[in-house]
Order: C-alpha cells, then structure tokens, then sequence
C-alpha cells in the first residue's frame, strides 16, 4: 500500500535527509539504540500487545537490524506511524528504519530520497467483502463503495483495477488503517481494499471474522519492504545485508537453535563465511565477523520469522507461496556472502 502523492512538499525534505543521513551507525551508537517507524497496528506485521510490546515480523527485522548494528536486540525503540507520517519521519531524521509494510515504488525509490533495502514479504491487494453480499469475484463490484487508506498505492490501484473493467465504484477514505476497518465494520461500504496480507491480519480483529471473504482476486504487485534515507551506504548496506542475512541463513539451514553450534563445529565454506569464521564479510560492512550470528540468534531465519508471525504458528496461518525461497518454488533469494 501506500504514498505516491506529496513530492512538491518532500522537496525540502529530501535536501535535508541528503545532508544529514550521513553517519547513521555512529549516531545510534552514541544514542544506544535506533528508532524503528512500524505501523499503528497491523497483526503479523507490527502491534503492541496489552503492555505495549511490539511484535511482528516488520518488529523483528528491527529488533535483527539492533543486534548486528548495536549488539542487542533490545536496543530499539518502536514509532508508530500513518502512511503520510511515515516517509516524513524517515526523511527528517526521526526514524532510522522504515519497516512498517509499505511498498517498494519508483517513485518512493527515487523522487522522496529514500532506498528500499530489498523485499520482506511479497504481498499483492485483494478485496474483503461480507458473504451476505453474494459476491464471489471482484469483477461483481461494480458500483460499489469500497473503504480505502488514503494517500496510498491502494487507493491508486483500485481506480486502475475499476476503470481498466469499465466498472463504477465509490471510495470511502480514511488516513488511518483503523478507520478503514471500523468504517467497514460499521457497513459505511461494501468491501475493504488493501494488501491481502493486511485483509486477513484486520480480519482477526472483526469480532465473527468468519463471516467475511476475501476474494481470490489480486490487483497489484506490492513488494513490502524496509527503507532508509538516501546518503548513508553504509547504514543501508548494513540494512540490505541484515535482510539477505536472514534469507540466507533459511537456505543454508542456520536455524536460532543452531547457530551458535554451526559457529564452533561447521566445515561447510558458505556457512563459515556466514558465521564470520573465515572471509571479510563482517569489515566489509563495517562490523565485527559475528553481525550475522546475533542476527540470527536474535530472531531465527525468515523461515521462523514467517511461520512465528505470519504462517502456521500464527493466528494468521497465511500460506508462504511467493514467500518461499527461490528454490522452494518461491521469489525470496540472497545473494551470496563471499
């Protein structure tokens, strides 16, 4: 989902993250911990539980960015934000990360100075609508009142989606994901527009989530990623390289149970490089040979990352598809630390 709107406005903005996002590994070091935009509540992604602590697998890329930039895990603070605050918080400085389900466009990757470290989940938008309505597929919509985030590519793709089908339909927008929902709810529209991810995470919070579908349509591609400010290579390798850390290890079977054996005991060449035991992986970034390790011993693979928050030891039990590795049928690949 999300910002396309606002480039006059993020003139200004961008100059100054040009001139200022240099150095951010040292300024987190001397701060003690970085500053994490997420989202304001999206299941399996990023929410607070009942005494506000953050979890999903937006929340612990973060959480694996503070271990191998800072040495812990914990050394992070979590900022929630709206789609038309986020990119302004990263830009100005206020957030460190942006991990916070948006998509990856061309013109967030280049007119608004920010730089996607690459590719967390592969999502695409979906409709949700209530099986009471009778509908079955999206091409059925029209004439429709459909609730939408907006300022964001979700708004933006239904227009494409209804005026490349000839079809009429009425938006219903809100700038808050919590607004779409209660708007739906409270039957103010027909059908609930966004990533199929989020459909089913705001269906959990329904109260007979069962008596909503979400239609097999998908509209769009939206490659959900972090990003960070353009003018730091450093930190946004040590971001790109936390990611493909993550994917990588999944594929070579280094799991946060085994890690610290596989340290001391592999022979393996790809999983020694891994673990800092032999190469420059860890200088080449700026950091010390075990950044990958306290990745992993952190969080877990992405295998464990999806399945904790997102697949089958989830509430959302979302199946992995586009999300497997490369080699399991999938879109998700690392490229090789060497």
């Amino acid at each position: 989902m999300r910002i396309l709107r606002y480039l006059v406005p993020f003139l200004s903005v961008v100059l100054f993250g040009a001139a200022t996002s240099a150095g951010t590994l040292d300024t987190i070091k001397k701060k003690g911990w970085l500053t994490c935009g997420v989202s304001q509540g999206l299941p399996g992604f990023s929410v607070p539980d009942a005494k506000g602590n953050w979890t999903g697998i937006d929340v612990d890329f973060c959480r694996a960015v503070a271990a191998v930039a800072l040495g812990s895990p914990d050394k992070v603070k979590f900022r929630p934000l709206s789609t038309k605050e986020a990119f302004t918080a990263l830009q100005f400085g206020e957030i460190h990360i942006l991990s916070r389900n948006v998509t990856w466009t061309q013109t967030r990757d280049s007119a608004l100075g920010v730089n996607f470290a690459g590719i967390l989940y592969y999502d695409g938008q979906g409709f949700m609508v209530r099986r009471d309505l009778g509908v079955r597929s999206a091409r059925e919509l029209d004439g429709a009142a459909v609730c939408v985030n907006s300022g964001s590519t979700t708004e933006l793709n239904l227009s494409d989606y209804f005026r490349s089908h000839g079809m009429k339909y009425t938006p219903v927008v809100f700038e808050k994901s919590d607004e779409v929902l209660a708007a739906y709810r409270a039957g103010r529209c027909d059908v609930f527009s966004t990533d199929q991810s989020g459909l089913y995470a705001q269906r959990l919070k329904l109260p007979k989530g069962n008596v909503h579908m979400i239609l097999p349509e998908v509209i769009s591609k939206e490659p959900l990623g972090p990003a960070v400010r353009q003018g730091d290579d450093q930190w946004f390798n040590i971001v790109r390289w936390t990611l493909f850390a993550l994917i990588g290890a999944e594929e070579l079977g280094v799991t946060k149970s085994n890690v610290t054996v596989l340290e001391k005991k592999t022979r393996n060449p790809a999983v020694r490089r891994f673990v800092g035991t032999e190469g420059k992986a860890g200088a080449n970034l700026g950091l010390d040979p075990k950044w990958a390790v306290r990745a992993i011993t952190a969080v877990g693979n992405y295998g464990e990352l999806f399945e904790r928050h997102l697949g089958n030891k989830s509430r959302l039990k979302i199946s992995r598809d586009l999300n497997r590795l490369w080699n399991k049928g999938g879109l998700h690949y690392a490229p090789p630390i060497r």
